[in-house]
């Protein structure tokens, strides 16, 4: 059975890809930057190696002996104090995990990359074809773009590259970032006072787990697979987990759009003086007007990839919040 490397294993992709890993029968080792966390959020079953994407040696032999890597890791945030960690984490990370997988000529690299990648209309239905070939609008989108193209170049030095592009994900997992499951968990404790305008795909953990591993098992070299489900507006969702939840709970109001922007503008400002993230990040905004509809006919055909009944989803991620 192959031997496997994945790094981002203590977030919410990384965990669900070593679940799905494991349930194969897989050999898992785990990059990890703390052990004692590593223990706490993952299986037993894992081989736990100490190291960092950001730090070249300690990749080496992390990497040893293995055939396959999945490289999950990454800042996902909207907003961080030092912009600079975008580019050193999710660029030039991913720069560092690239030439460790080149000199030990693994045979399969699963990068997880982002839809923000795609070129997409509000309202409209996009998919693997298009790469927006302009910067986005956020520091993150930036660098996961500029972090894909360091992927692309690598295939012509023929690093055995397959690219998989989750929507918003949800579902068990570790809870300590933000995220969808933070929205619920403050949705639920009535700290939601008003949502936000917008819209965003949503996918749930344990199936973006499984896609990884059917694109590492079936794809051909090169080839990108969009994990989506469902498209939702914040109120849409709202009231799906709320109707879990509980039924007589109301679905908050919704801040009209030129307010969220003014608030956005200045609570970044503030947040830039106190060291706190702001109430509403300007890239979580500006991803959900993006609303372009991603679809992942090109996963469910080729690799078989299906998808948990979103409201049983729903119900199995407010289980393990509660």
């Amino acid at each position: 059975m192959k031997k496997v490397l994945v790094t981002g294993g203590t977030g919410l992709v990384g965990f669900n890809i070593i679940q799905s890993l494991l349930k194969r029968g897989y050999q898992v080792k785990a990059l990890v930057r703390d052990l004692d966390k590593g223990q706490r959020l993952l299986p037993s079953e894992c081989q736990l190696v100490l190291g960092d994407i950001c730090q070249l040696e300690t990749l080496k032999p992390a990497m040893s002996g293995c055939d396959w890597v999945f490289h999950a890791a990454g800042y996902p945030e909207q907003w961080m104090k030092d912009d600079k960690l975008f580019q050193k984490v999710n660029v030039q990370g991913t720069a560092n995990i690239i030439e460790a997988a080149l000199e030990a000529k693994v045979e399969r690299f699963i990068y997880t990359s982002t839809i923000d990648v795609f070129s997409g209309g509000k309202g409209l239905e996009f998919d693997e074809s298009i790469i927006d070939p302009e910067p986005k609008g956020t520091l993150y989108e930036r660098s996961k773009q500029d972090a894909d193209q360091l992927v692309v170049s690598a295939l012509k030095k023929s690093l055995p590259a397959i690219f998989l592009h989750p929507a918003g994900v949800f579902g068990p997992g570790p809870t300590d970032s933000p995220g969808m499951n933070d929205f619920f968990t403050k949705l639920k404790s009535k700290q939601v006072p008003m949502l936000l305008p917008g819209s965003l795909p949503l996918v749930y953990g344990p199936d973006v787990g499984e896609g990884h591993v059917l694109a590492a098992e079936q794809a051909n070299i090169g080839e990108r697979f969009i994990l989506s489900d469902q498209h939702l507006s914040l109120v849409d969702l709202s009231r799906q987990v709320l109707n879990i939840i509980n039924p007589t709970l109301k679905t908050p109001l919704v801040m009209p759009l030129f307010f969220a922007k003014i608030v956005s503008v200045f609570g970044e400002a503030l947040a830039n003086t106190i060291n706190k993230a702001p109430l509403i990040p300007k890239g979580q905004l500006y991803f959900l007007q993006w609303q372009a509809i991603p679809h992942s006919k090109k996963a469910r055909q080729q690799l078989a990839w299906k998808t948990t009944p979103f409201r049983e989803a729903l119900e199995s991620t407010l289980e393990f919040l509660s």
